[in-house]
């Protein structure tokens, strides 16, 4: 994989890691990268979870100011639509995504951490988008994922007032699921992870889709969005196993097909 963003799948559950000192801010070349490892993990039929994980001292701090700070408006119009792409390959891997969330997630890195299904954080992690204090705002999907995860207003406190919320805040909120010990964040993760393993891939792949997409619009149409998936779902060989393991009273044993 890239020299900041790794890939490793053990029994089938791949680890997107991000290890760029010190604080795993995200640049021009960890989003590529980012993007990368989310087509690899997406594609790869022996990965049927997915944890995205910075190491046990920050999940990522945000994008690379240094970066951006030179940067002029057509530049930014160019390398603001990357940065969308990059961190929307991640929402879109499908198969669950969980984000294992120590110490900070802001900016970017908490735009990042909202592309996952599910969020496990440890007790010390904080979270936020400051980007209203350096004069500008989230430009990785913050301003759309957040309101979408939290509500309106409480996503428009955040974003305004560019302010940190510590693990036990963002649990009340709804923006992260778990909170655990710091030193049992990637454990919880794989633990969560594993619960997917052996799974129907195909069905897990298609409701993901229903739930994304249907909330994108209005009700009518999420229910053909969700009616289609359905129906396809009876030319799969896992719909048939489940079905007649229902019937025959036995555990289903899915492929994957």
């Amino acid at each position: 994989m890239g020299e900041f963003v790794s890939v490793e799948v053990a029994d089938q559950i791949a680890t997107i890691r991000l290890d760029r000192p010190k604080m795993n801010a995200i640049n021009g070349q960890v989003q590529r990268e980012i993007a990368e490892a989310a087509g690899l993990v997406d594609a790869d039929p022996h990965a049927q979870a997915v944890i995205l994980y910075g190491g046990q001292r920050v999940f990522a701090a945000g994008a690379d100011i240094k970066e951006m700070a030179g940067k002029s408006y057509a530049d930014m119009t160019a390398h603001s639509a990357e940065l969308q792409n990059a961190l929307t390959a991640v929402a879109r891997i499908g198969k669950p995504v969980i984000a294992a969330i120590t110490g900070y997630a802001l900016g970017g890195g908490c735009e990042l951490a909202l592309c996952a299904d599910f969020r496990v954080a440890g007790e010390s992690a904080k979270l936020g988008q400051p980007e209203i204090l350096l004069g500008i705002i989230p430009g990785a999907g913050g301003t759309q994922r957040l309101p979408r995860l939290i509500g309106p207003a409480r996503a428009k406190d955040l974003i305004f007032s560019g302010r940190h919320v510590d693990a036990a805040e963002a649990l009340a909120l709804g923006l992260v699921d778990r909170v655990v010990p710091d030193a049992q964040v990637y454990t919880a993760a794989l633990e969560w992870a594993a619960t997917f393993v052996g799974g129907p891939s195909v069905a897990v792949r298609a409701a993901k889709q229903a739930v994304d997409q249907g909330l994108e619009t209005d009700l009518d149409t999420g229910l053909e969005i969700e009616r289609l998936h359905f129906a396809g779902l009876f030319a799969t060989e896992d719909a048939k196993i489940g079905l007649r393991a229902f019937a025959e009273k036995s555990k289903a044993k899915f492929t994957g097909r």
